[in-house]
């Protein structure tokens, strides 16, 4: 898959400001500061189209992004960023629970977890959630730059493990930085929206 065109077509904090439409869509999910936006604009070419900031947690909204007019890619919350009031903190899991559980153009959610750190209690909680609505089977391990090649396979498997991966999920490295993985990730989310 090969992104021309990106821009962003709705921000929005409840289901009435949903764009319309039967256009699939596929989210994004992490902790703050794993490189969600970096990632996002590495994929659609755009170095601004996703907000990247020294601050985690400042994503507040869910952003949907219209992808070559075909699909859209939708910019889900941070979670787990201990510095938001936990009220803010739970406006974001009820805004996420709304669109997961309710969004039928949802095909697919991509989770982004750090590959130097196996992922945190949070992110098992998103994986299992994932998985009992059926939009698990893809992550990301972001900031593949990182660490060693030698050191790659040995993080991903405790990925793998940490998240009861199936032998059929897929974890893909990638690291916005070096640019890397993120065509076997651009070809699967093809795949996923072919099917």
């Amino acid at each position: 898959m090969i992104i021309k065109k990106a821009d962003i077509e709705t921000i929005a904090v409840k289901p009435q400001q949903y764009p319309e439409g039967n256009l699939k869509e596929i989210a994004f999910a992490g902790r703050s500061n794993v490189g969600k936006s970096s990632l996002l604009n590495l994929l659609t070419k755009r170095r601004n189209l996703a907000r990247v900031s020294g601050n985690p947690g400042k994503t507040r909204t869910i952003n949907f992004y219209l992808i070559n007019d075909e699909f859209r890619i939708v910019d889900l919350p941070g979670y787990g960023y201990a510095k938001v009031s936990k009220s803010v903190s739970q406006n974001w899991g009820d805004m996420m629970e709304m669109y997961l559980a309710g969004r039928e153009n949802l095909v697919k959610v991509v989770q982004l977890v750090d590959i130097r750190h196996a992922p945190s209690k949070q992110d098992v909680e998103m994986y299992e959630y994932l998985k009992y609505y059926g939009l698990d089977g893809l992550v990301v391990a972001t900031k593949a730059d990182k660490i060693s090649r030698n050191q790659t396979m040995k993080h991903i498997k405790i990925i793998r493990q940490t998240l009861k991966l199936s032998s059929e999920d897929k974890v893909i490295p990638v690291s916005a930085l070096k640019k890397t993985g993120y065509q076997e990730l651009l070809d699967e989310l093809e795949s996923v929206l072919g099917e």
